[in-house]
């Protein structure tokens, strides 16, 4: 399984939890006030985890790539800015006796 596969079928897995906790909530908003205060612990934990939800949903939304093509920069070995012979003069710690 590729990854923007996997990362598509756990946002769609965690949308449809995310969906289920909602239409529960639902149900307990339209008990009766008295019922509603017996599970009132029980509610506030969902509501935390629909936020946990919302929030990994959107993690995954804008953390996962869209597609794993190279990102080819545009460089140019002739760019008049780039001196290798500058750039080979630095000194590692190897170079050094000790």
């Amino acid at each position: 399984m590729e990854i923007k596969d996997y990362c598509k079928n756990v946002d769609i897995e965690l949308s449809q939890w995310q969906e289920k906790i909602n239409d529960v909530l639902s149900n307990i908003d339209s008990l009766p006030t008295g019922k509603k205060q017996r599970m009132l612990e029980d509610v506030n934990g969902l509501h935390i985890v629909m936020t946990e939800l919302r929030d990994r949903i959107e993690k995954l939304r804008t953390e996962c790539p869209i597609s794993w093509e190279p990102e080819w920069e545009d460089v140019s070995f002739r760019d008049p800015k780039y001196n290798f012979n500058d750039k080979a003069s630095v000194n590692f710690d190897y170079d050094f006796g000790g």
